[in-house]
Order: structure tokens, then C-alpha cells, then sequence
């Protein structure tokens, strides 16, 4: 992708590090998290830069180094009990805030659409929505955490729908990939993913957004004492 804009790769280079930033925070400055994920994201950086996701014909496909560790590793957090332990420490409010960086990142692939790297379908004039969650993110942590103005069911109902767009541009994003199940927009597929730094939005800021969603709905429907005096520390988080 020689003929992408440096502006495309600098403004979703900086949404990346603005994700790990705020997971950082969330998990309460953890310097193990921080050294796992710095560890995942150079990883990625050199498996992305040496061109081996560009392969797409290969059995079983490279594209699952990208997306199965970060899958096992949630599967491992969410069914032991130190896995659980660490996502009912995180903190729901940043956890929040954090999905304001799906702005960026869809602002990102309308211009990788114009460049020809990813399908109309998976921008916010096809069938991406899921720039609704960044937009609606800073009203949620505003009026559910720092005024205390909705209450944690509210709450609760837009993690699970913004849950559910998620889940509509993974699976659009993955079946337009040119892979041999590939059943959209052949006539330009979805190839910013296999290239770095692009490599790192299924690989690293998905599987962040897709915890911080589920680490949230477990808190909340499992430990509501918690989320209310979450809710209830708002004012003094405001002051």
C-alpha cells in the first residue's frame, strides 16, 4: 500500500496508542498489562511489517495469528477464577470512554475506502454503524458516571447493542478479507488488515474493545454493588 497518505497510517498509528493508553488506565496503571500488550503490539509490528499476512492462501490461514491468541487469552480471562478476578478490578468508567476511539478508527476506514485498501461495507456509509458507539461513548460517561443520571441498566443495554455492532463489522470485515471463504466485495476486498500498522485493529484494538464490552456487562451484571458505587464515585471523579 505504497500510494496510502502518511496522514492515514500517523492517525491510526495514534488511535492505537490512544487505545492502549486508556486500557492501561483502566486496568489501574497494571505495568504486567502493560508490558503484555506492549509485548503484543511489537510482535505484531514485525510479523506485519515482513509481509506474512499477505499470504492469504495458506492452510490453515495466517490471519489467525492476528485474531486467536487475543481470542484465547479473553476465553482464559473470563474462565478462571485469577482471569476473573483481574476483570472485575478494571474500571467500568474508563472502560467506557475508552470506545471513543472507534471515531477515529472508522474515520480511518472511510479513508482506506477511498483509497481502495478496505470495501464500502465496512465504513459508516455502508453497513458499519459501529461509529454510533464512539459517539454515543462520552454520553454514557458522562451522564452515567459522573452525573449518575441513567441508571445502570441503561448502561447495561448499550454495551450489549454497541456488543452487537461490533460484532456486524468483525464479520463483515472478515468474510470481505480475500480469503478462499471470502463472500463480499470482490471487487475491492478488504487488504488494509493484512499490512501494517493496519494489522493491528484485529489483532490488538479489537480485542481490546470486544473486552472492555464484555468486561463491563460481566461487572455490571454480576457484581451490581460495584457498579453502583462506581455510578456513586462519579461526582467525586467530576470534582
Amino acid at each position: 500500500m505504497e500510494n496510502l497518505p502518511t496522514y492515514v497510517s500517523i492517525s491510526f498509528g495514534l488511535t492505537t496508542i490512544l487505545t492502549l493508553t486508556l486500557f492501561y488506565k483502566a486496568t489501574n496503571n497494571s505495568k504486567s498489562t502493560l508490558i503484555v500488550l506492549l509485548t503484543w503490539l511489537i510482535l505484531q509490528t514485525a510479523i506485519g511489517l515482513s509481509g506474512f499476512y499477505t499470504a492469504t492462501d495458506t492452510i490453515p490461514p495466517r490471519f489467525l495469528l492476528l485474531v486467536l491468541p487475543p481470542f484465547l487469552l479473553i476465553i482464559g480471562l473470563f474462565t478462571t477464577s485469577r482471569g476473573k478476578r483481574y476483570i472485575d478490578s478494571l474500571d467500568a468508567k474508563t472502560l467506557t470512554i475508552l470506545h471513543t476511539i472507534r471515531i477515529p478508527v472508522e474515520i480511518v476506514l472511510f479513508w482506506l475506502f477511498i483509497h481502495k485498501t478496505v470495501p464500502e461495507l465496512m465504513t459508516f456509509e455502508g453497513r458499519n454503524f459501529d461509529i454510533l458507539s464512539g459517539l454515543t461513548a462520552p454520553i454514557i460517561f458522562y451522564f452515567g458516571f459522573i452525573k449518575k443520571k441513567l441508571d445502570r441498566k441503561i448502561i447495561l443495554v448499550w454495551n450489549l447493542i454497541c456488543l452487537v455492532l461490533l460484532m456486524n463489522i468483525v464479520a463483515n470485515a472478515v468474510l470481505s478479507a480475500p480469503f478462499p471463504f471470502q463472500k463480499f466485495a470482490f471487487d475491492q476486498p478488504n487488504i488494509a488488515v493484512l499490512y501494517f500498522p493496519f494489522n493491528l485493529l484485529p489483532s490488538f484494538i479489537v480485542p481490546l474493545v470486544l473486552l472492555s464490552h464484555l468486561a463491563t456487562i460481566r461487572q455490571f451484571l454480576k457484581h451490581p454493588e460495584k457498579e453502583k458505587q462506581q455510578l456513586t464515585s462519579g461526582l467525586n471523579y467530576a470534582r
